[in-house]
């Protein structure tokens, strides 16, 4: 797929990825779930590449959610262990093209290893703009928006605001993702067509992309296919067409 078909003018400004379909990836063939995870690690290297040569500015990719901790414990141990390998290996990709390492979700809950290193890779990153790349890592968007919604009820129990003063922009600074613009394109591969508890209140207007790719297949012409399709729709945020042009 010719990436010189994009327009760079049209380009999502957050582009969000479930990155779905290792486990069936690997069952084709006749392999553990686990061969897929490890060899989802080229379809992840490629995006973001990928994304920053085009120039898309916020890239947040699916890594692991709340509901994924009640998989096998040793599907679990083995993410974790591949999440620190990755970062290890990742670390000069993502400095030698000034990319960002953002982290949301509940952190806390990782085992410390994989805290650490991310720490590290987050904290040797931070001054890189040409891209944010945010991994959800124990991520569950009901979960950021009831601590959001927590920490309001807690400001106005205090009176440090009122609930007049509660609008979207109040809410979005209390999301794990309050430094990010909301997502313009979500992807997701495998075939499914679901959301399955990602970004709810961040996708409230982007475009949905669904793919049957498995995410190991995934590669820079899936990418550019699904962008040159999200350039290819008309975003009317409520509008109609007529109000548009």
């Amino acid at each position: 797929m010719n990436e010189n078909l994009i327009n760079k003018e049209n380009l999502p400004k957050h582009i969000a990825v479930i990155m779905d379909g290792n486990g069936r990836w690997a069952k084709q063939k006749g392999k553990l779930r686990i061969f897929g995870h490890e060899n989802g690690a080229k379809a992840v290297r490629e995006t973001i590449e990928t994304a920053a040569r085009l120039g898309v500015k916020n890239l947040t990719l699916y890594a692991f959610s709340t509901e994924n901790w009640n998989r096998p414990k040793l599907e679990v141990d083995t993410l974790m262990k591949l999440l620190v390998s990755a970062l290890k290996k990742e670390v000069k990709t993502l400095l030698d093209n000034n990319i960002r390492l953002n982290a949301i979700g509940n952190l806390d809950a990782l085992p410390e290893q994989a805290q650490q290193e991310l720490m590290e890779v987050m904290a040797k990153s931070k001054d890189n703009d040409h891209m944010t790349v945010t991994l959800a890592l124990s991520y569950g968007s009901r979960e950021e928006i009831k601590n959001a919604v927590v920490q309001l009820a807690t400001k106005v129990k205090n009176n440090i605001i009122s609930p007049d003063d509660i609008d979207e922009t109040i809410i979005n600074n209390h999301l794990y993702t309050h430094d990010l613009p909301d997502v313009d394109l979500l992807i997701r591969t495998s075939g499914e067509c679901r959301i399955s508890n990602f970004l709810l209140w961040q996708i409230a207007y982007a475009e949905l992309y669904f793919t049957d790719v498995l995410w190991p297949d995934f590669r820079k012409d899936h990418l550019i296919e699904a962008i040159l399709n999200y350039q290819n729709r008309e975003r009317r945020f409520g509008k109609t067409s007529e109000q548009l042009n």
